[in-house]
C-alpha cells in the first residue's frame, strides 16, 4: 500500500511528456476515503463559473469580466476570449457562470450570465443577464443578449445567475431577490425566481399558465432568495437548487413548475440582527402547506452554498447519486445524501483547507474540480 507520507508531501512532481511541473497535492480523509486535493492552478481572479469543453479544456469566469479557457491539466490559461458585454462589477456581481449548449459539438454556442449595468434611464442600476455566442478557434463570435432580469435595480447582491438545460434543452436561469425581499413573491418581476427560457431566447409552450394576470411568462417557480446552485436531477430530470438563507435557513430545494418556495414569507432562518433560534424564524420556519418545503437545510449557522452537482461518475463509487456542494462562509465541500427528496445523511469535506468553495463540477475523467475565491481550481481524486 502507498505510504501516506507521501501524499502528505508539499508537492508531488507529476510527469507531461517529456517535461515535469510541481503541482501540490494533500491528502484529506473522509468516512468513505481517503482524498487527494490538487491544486492545479492559482492566481485566478475571483473565478466563478466553470464549464468542460469536448477537448477537456476548461472554460472558466472571472468577476471582473474574463472568460478563460484553461488547458486540460490546469497549468496554462490558453486564451482570454473578449468581446464580452460590459459588466458590474461591484459587490457580488460581475461574469457570473457559463455553460455549454447541449448541441455544442454542432453549434459551438456559449452561455453565460453575469451583472448586467444599466444605462441611460438605467444607470446605476443592475440586473442579471444572460448571453451566449459562438466558440471558434478559441474566440467568440454572433454574441447576443437572450435574457435580462425585470427589473434593473439597485444594489451589488443576490444575483442568482446559475445556468443548467433541462432534459428537453430548455435553459433554466436561477435569479436572486436582489436584497429586496418581497420582489420575490412578485409575479409581475423576476427577482427571486427561476425562469426557462428556450436557448434563443424565446419562451416555451409549456411553461407553467399563472391566473395572475400581470405573471411574466418565463417564470417556472417563485420565493426563492439567492439560488447560487442549480443541477438536474440524474434520474428524475428534474431541477435542484441550493439557496442561501438569511441566517441560518440555507436550503436545498427539489424544484418543481409552478410552485412558491416560500422566501421571504418563510425560512427556517432568522433576519439578520436578530438572535439566532427557533424563536425568530421567518413565518415561524415551517413553509407546507402554503409552499414548498426543502429538502435540505442548515441551521441556527448559514454555511453559505455555492454550486453544487448529483455525482455520477467512478472516481467515487460510494457516493454516486450524492448531492456534492460548495461551501462560502462554511469553506468547505458538503456531501449529502438522499433518499427520494428527503436528507438521510451529510458530511462535511475538506474543512482544514479554509477554502471558500465557489463551484464545484465533475469532469469528464469522473474526478471532482473545485474553484475557490482565493483563486485557485483544484482537482479532488482518491488514494487507490
Amino acid at each position: 500500500m502507498k505510504s501516506i507520507a507521501v501524499l502528505l508531501s508539499t508537492a508531488v512532481v507529476l510527469m507531461s511528456g517529456n517535461t515535469a511541473s510541481a503541482q501540490k497535492t494533500t491528502a484529506s480523509k473522509s468516512a468513505d476515503y481517503t482524498l487527494l486535493v490538487t491544486e492545479l492552478h492559482s492566481g485566478l481572479q475571483s473565478p466563478w463559473g466553470m464549464a468542460f469543453l469536448p477537448d477537456r479544456r476548461m472554460l472558466v469566469t472571472q468577476k471582473s469580466g474574463q472568460l478563460l479557457i484553461i488547458s486540460a491539466d490546469g497549468k496554462n490559461i490558453q486564451a482570454t476570449l473578449g468581446n464580452l458585454p460590459a459588466v458590474a462589477k461591484q459587490g457580488q456581481g460581475g461574469l457570473l457562470d457559463v455553460a455549454l449548449d447541449p448541441e455544442f459539438a454542432n453549434n459551438g454556442l456559449v452561455y453565460w450570465s453575469y451583472a448586467e449595468p444599466g444605462t441611460g434611464k438605467e444607470k446605476g442600476l443592475s440586473g442579471t443577464a444572460v448571453a451566449r455566442g459562438r466558440l471558434h478557434d478559441d474566440a467568440l463570435q454572433a454574441i447576443q443578449v437572450i435574457y435580462r432580469q425585470k427589473p434593473k435595480v439597485q444594489g451589488s447582491g443576490h444575483f442568482g445567475a446559475r445556468l443548467v438545460f433541462a432534459k428537453d434543452k430548455t435553459l433554466y436561469i436561477t435569479l436572486g431577490d436582489r436584497q429586496k425581499f418581497t420582489p420575490a413573491q412578485d409575479m409581475a418581476q423576476s427577482l427571486g425566481k427561476v425562469v426557462r427560457i428556450n436557448r434563443d431566447g424565446s419562451l416555451p409552450i409549456d411553461n407553467p399558465k399563472w391566473l395572475h394576470a400581470r405573471a411574466l411568462p418565463e417564470i417556472y417557480s417563485l420565493g426563492h432568495r439567492n439560488p447560487q446552485g442549480a443541477v438536474l436531477h440524474p434520474l428524475t430530470g428534474e431541477l435542484w437548487l441550493s439557496e442561501h438563507g438569511p441566517q441560518g435557513g440555507d436550503e436545498i430545494n427539489r424544484v418543481l413548475p409552478g410552485r412558491n418556495y416560500g422566501w421571504p414569507t418563510a425560512s427556517y432562518g432568522c433576519n439578520y440582527g436578530e438572535p439566532v433560534g427557533e424563536e425568530c424564524r421567518l413565518g415561524g420556519g415551517r413553509h407546507a402547506p402554503k409552499y414548498i418545503e426543502p429538502s435540505s437545510i442548515w441551521v441556527p449557522v448559514s454555511v453559505a452554498p455555492s454550486n453544487l452537482i448529483f455525482y455520477s461518475g467512478q472516481a467515487f463509487p460510494k457516493w454516486q447519486g450524492h448531492v456534492l456542494m460548495g461551501a462560502l462562509a462554511g469553506t468547505a465541500l458538503w456531501r449529502v445524501q438522499f433518499s427520494g427528496i428527503r436528507e438521510v445523511k451529510r458530511e462535511r469535506l475538506l474543512a482544514e483547507l479554509g477554502e471558500r468553495i465557489r463551484d464545484v463540477e465533475q469532469g469528464p475523467d469522473g474526478l471532482l474540480y473545485l474553484l475557490t475565491d482565493s483563486g485557485k481550481l483544484l482537482r479532488l481524486d482518491r488514494l487507490r
